[in-house]
C-alpha cells in the first residue's frame, strides 16, 4: 500500500519537531549571537593588550617623546580605559564611506561618476610625493544628432 493521504489537519514534520522543541528554535541564534559578541570583545583586549606591550616597549627603549614614567603612566591608563565596559575600540577609519559622502556634495549630474571614482573605476596617476594623486574616469556619451534643416 501506498503512503497514507494527509487530511487537513495534518502536521509535517518540521512542524511537529518544532512544537516538540519550540524553546530549541529560539535558542540557537541567541547562543550563536552570544558567542559571536564573546569573540569580538576577546579580540578586542587582545587589540588592547598588544597595543599596551607596543607603547610600553616604546617608553622603555626611549623612543617616546615623552619622559620614561609618564610614558608608562599613559599606556597603562589607556589599557585600563580599554578594559571598561562599553569602551568602544578606536577602529580605522572608513575611508571609503568619507569619500561616498563627499560625493553627495557634488552637482546631481556628477555625482555618478564621483561614485564610480572611488569605488576603483577609471585610472590613477602621480603620487603623493609628486604633489598630486590624479584619478581620471572617461565616459562616452552621445549626442543627439544634428538636424537635417541645419545641415548646409
Amino acid at each position: 500500500m501506498g503512503a497514507p493521504i494527509p487530511g487537513p489537519n495534518a502536521k509535517t514534520e518540521q512542524e511537529n519537531s518544532a512544537m516538540k522543541y519550540p524553546r530549541t528554535a529560539y535558542a540557537l541564534p541567541l547562543v550563536s549571537a552570544l558567542l559571536g559578541s564573546l569573540l569580538a570583545l576577546e579580540a578586542q583586549a587582545a587589540t588592547a593588550q598588544e597595543r599596551y606591550r607596543s607603547e610600553r616597549a616604546a617608553c622603555l627603549n626611549g623612543s617616546s617623546s615623552q619622559d620614561r614614567a609618564t610614558c608608562l603612566k599613559e599606556a597603562g591608563a589607556a589599557l585600563a580605559e580599554a578594559r571598561k565596559p562599553g569602551h568602544q575600540a578606536h577602529t580605522e577609519p572608513d575611508y571609503r564611506a568619507n569619500a561616498l559622502l563627499r560625493c553627495d556634495r557634488q552637482p546631481p549630474a556628477e555625482r555618478g561618476a564621483c561614485r564610480q571614482l572611488v569605488l576603483g573605476a577609471g585610472s590613477s596617476s602621480g603620487s603623493v610625493a609628486e604633489g598630486a594623486i590624479v584619478r581620471e574616469l572617461v565616459t562616452k556619451s552621445v549626442g543627439k544628432p544634428a538636424s537635417a534643416a541645419s545641415a548646409p
